[in-house]
């Protein structure tokens, strides 16, 4: 199996999980903020997720904190926006580090597997997505300026 899947998470609501609970899926990795300009992307973000869940499809979001202060809130909080402003169903984690000494181990491998322009690693905004297929391995790295929707053709090859 994917040492991917032995990396441990934590939801937004505190309990442990690994990535290993979706494995067998294909899964959408964003790191996301409630008061940032990418933020509407949570309407798309959703939209895939409903539409492609029953085909194997998960989105999780990783609030995060580190880009310009766009999500200053607790993870209750992040979670009231969430469902209130956006009817977020998917998978949400507690706030996570996506660059400098406190990178999240799961972030560590995205970006050292699916580089960004210029080959760098670090995540340079909110809403940076990796799309990761059934077996674990990163396939792909979309800017934060990708629309969700634009994403629904790389999904449907990694879906079958």
């Amino acid at each position: 199996m994917n040492p991917i899947y032995d990396i441990d998470l934590q939801t937004i609501d505190g309990e442990a999980e690994k990535v290993g609970a979706f494995a067998g899926k294909v899964m959408l990795v964003v790191n996301v903020a409630s008061q940032c300009g990418f933020t509407p992307q949570y309407e798309g973000l959703e939209a895939l997720y409903r539409r492609y869940r029953e085909r194997g499809l998960v989105v999780l979001g990783f609030p995060c904190d580190q880009f310009g202060h766009q999500e200053p809130g607790d993870e209750a909080a992040i979670k009231n926006f969430c469902n209130l402003e956006y009817d977020v169903t998917f998978p949400l984690f507690a706030k996570t580090k996506v660059n400098g000494d406190e990178t999240h181990p799961l972030y560590q491998v995205l970006k050292s597997e699916a580089k960004g322009l210029l080959g760098t690693q670090a995540i340079k905004w909110n809403f940076t997505k990796f799309l990761v297929d059934k077996t674990g391995n990163v396939v792909k790295r979309f800017a934060p300026t990708e629309k969700p929707a634009d994403m629904a053709g790389d999904i449907e090859l990694l879906l079958g």
